[in-house]
């Protein structure tokens, strides 16, 4: 997303130079609107067939068709270009057609005419046409009259709409948008050194510890004699030494003992402290509290970590956190009704930082996913906010039926411009999922903000706890507090399966990378990777139920996230560590460094090796791994 704000700014710096100020006012006008940012097929073609060659714009319809042929230049697309070539001629063969059509002979000259040198090299093609000028009813020529028919046209809009649909895949970017790569390398490289930099300050305070330590104990007095020492009083000095000094030389165990704390609301760069007891009254964790934890996460080694960002800007326990769909910003929110917009890296632009106020509990969160714009808020009201990050501002504040208040999840299509909200009736309950009756899944579209249609679930159906699309928004998963998970057909709008996949409610559910297969976290701390070819065989499992206890699911609901690789899942945890699993591995798993109390929620980067930490003493925790 920075690439696409730099490139824009350098758009605005060459409109405001060339003295192009009615296209800049046009260009800011349509940057403000939430169009998605790829390249638009049917915008394309709405320019070809609905512009250039109704207002016969033929210098500007070759351009266009020249700018394809300019994309297309890796040996690999050879097949591409010569598919291209054959639209060309279609497309050209149309514009004389239109003309004809039109009664406008005249253009038909004016086309052989700046094109005569182009047109006789390709002479096999286009001999005939040079005579379709002096035909009185060209339409009725055999050789011509298949041109005049519609089924032909639309068969000529139909393939270049899959044409242009291959050549402007997702993996290829605008030339405008790599401008920039060399100044983000050049900033990371940066953050690097900064960190080594960090780390060496560490280590070399440490060395002096060690050093002064050995000083120490090299001048014990002698008080037993000449030439004895007396060994009691040095195995006491290196007992106590030692409840100062730590035994490891492991950078992350002994970070000089202090964190870097700032005022509520800045994002501080902060190492690990070495594991010591601790009080805390939201959770009412004690020194025996934190002992029976470090017995039962024995098995657990602790992740080594690259760098870490604390976020101390919320007052109350965070409900939710979640990446952009870029990693560059991160949304969380808290019990108190607030949901902060904020960026991890101190190099990053931070004018989308902002605090949003909503009046209630947040229960769901969820980025765009075309872009880092547009930020959906759930709350236990029955709103969803909609906040434009660039604007600052609400642009939709809509509700759900009064029946169905509580909003605990909202998915965003990865491609159509829609989302999905999962809603719930209230009831008495002793946590967040028992409070939670009957269920209602809303579509909406993101461009009108409008519900579109209600997904099918049957009479009185328990409620829908978390969502989740696959990589082409064709397939939405649903979890339900019965122990059921639903898909459905977004195309069709209709449920296509489900089976049972755990004995309690399903708190969380992710598609797997390649989608041959979809995880769940019951509210008993199962999980299973379940077979999406074979329904109902379970790839994989793990029973973490040490860390998703009962008590922890008073105020909010236990989560995974899955690393961009699918080898990791990360855990929300009643304790203030995190569990992270390797999928498919051998290794009993790792640990996330500690937080003060139960740790609430968790995302993963889209692309790299860092996740997000939520927790119930008001912090939001960034760390990279290595």
């Amino acid at each position: 997303m920075e690439n696409m704000r730099y490139a824009e700014a350098l758009v605005r710096e060459f409109l405001i130079f060339r003295g192009f100020t009615t296209t800049l006012q046009s260009f800011e006008s349509e940057l403000s609107t939430e169009i998605g940012r790829n390249f638009d097929v049917d915008k394309i073609l709405n320019l070809i067939f609905s512009l250039y060659i109704p207002k016969f714009q033929l210098e500007k319809l070759r351009s266009l068709l020249n700018f394809f042929k300019q994309c297309l230049t890796s040996p690999s697309e050879t097949a591409l270009l010569s598919a291209l070539s054959k639209l060309e001629l279609s497309v050209l063969r149309y514009y004389v057609v239109y003309a004809l059509k039109s009664s406008r002979p005249d253009k038909v000259s004016e086309f052989f005419s700046l094109n005569g040198s182009y047109l006789l090299e390709k002479k096999e093609d286009w001999l005939p046409w040079f005579a379709i000028t002096y035909m009185k009813n060209p339409s009725l020529d055999p050789q011509f009259r298949v041109y005049f028919s519609k089924e032909w046209l639309d068969t000529l809009i139909e393939s270049f709409r899959n044409f242009l649909s291959e050549i402007f895949s997702g993996t290829r970017v605008p030339e405008l948008l790599k401008i920039s790569t060399e100044k983000i390398t050049v900033k990371h490289l940066k953050n690097d050194i900064k960190q080594l930099n960090y780390k060496l300050s560490e280590l070399q305070a440490l060395l002096e510890a060690k050093e002064n330590e050995i000083s120490r104990l090299k001048s014990v007095p002698s008080v037993l004699g000449e030439n004895t020492i007396n060994h009691q009083s040095i195995n006491n000095h290196q007992r106590n030494s030692s409840a100062s000094v730590p035994e490891t030389m492991d950078l992350q165990e002994s970070s000089a003992g202090t964190d870097i704390i700032h005022e509520p609301g800045s994002c501080s760069a902060q190492f690990p402290l070495r594991d010591e007891p601790f009080h805390d009254n939201s959770n009412n964790l004690t020194q025996a509290g934190n002992q029976q934890e470090l017995t039962r996460e024995e098995d657990f080694s602790e992740v080594k970590v690259n760098f870490q960002e604390t976020f101390l800007g919320h007052t109350s326990p965070i409900s939710r956190c979640c990446f952009s769909a870029s990693g560059d910003n991160i949304a969380s929110s808290s019990l108190d009704g607030t949901v902060r917009i904020w960026t991890y890296d101190s190099s990053s632009p931070s004018s989308r930082n902002a605090t949003i106020y909503c009046g209630a509990e947040i229960m769901s969160l969820d980025w765009e996913c075309r872009s880092d714009r547009l930020l959906l808020i759930g709350t236990a009201d029955g709103g969803i906010k909609a906040w434009n990050a660039d604007a600052k501002r609400v642009v939709a504040d809509l509700s759900t039926s009064k029946e169905y208040p509580s909003v605990l999840d909202i998915k965003c299509s990865p491609v159509e411009p829609i989302f999905v909200s999962a809603a719930a009736s209230k009831r008495r309950g002793s946590t967040i999922l028992d409070r939670a009756g009957f269920a209602s899944l809303t579509v909406w579209n993101m461009k009108l903000l409008k519900p579109v249609t209600v997904l099918p679930l049957g009479e009185d159906p328990p409620a829908i706890t978390s969502l989740c699309f696959n990589h082409n928004g064709k397939i939405l998963a649903a979890a339900a507090t019965d122990g059921m998970i639903h898909m459905f057909d977004m195309s069709a709008g209709l449920q296509i399966t489900g089976w049972p996949a755990h004995d309690t409610a399903v708190s969380s559910v992710k598609f797997g990378p390649a989608e041959t297969s979809i995880f769940s976290l019951g509210s008993d701390g199962k999980i299973f990777e379940w077979s999406l070819h074979n329904q109902g065989q379970i790839l994989w499992s793990r029973d973490c139920n040490k860390f998703c206890n009962l008590e922890s699911l008073n105020r909010c609901r236990h989560e995974i996230a899955l690393d961009a690789d699918g080898k990791r899942l990360l855990v929300t945890s009643g304790l203030v560590r995190a569990p992270i699993y390797e999928v498919q591995g051998q290794m009993s798993g790792l640990k996330s460094l500690p937080h003060s109390a139960a740790i609430t929620s968790v995302d993963w980067h889209p692309t790299n090796n860092m996740f997000i930490t939520g927790s119930a003493d008001h912090s939001v925790r960034v760390t990279s791994i290595i």
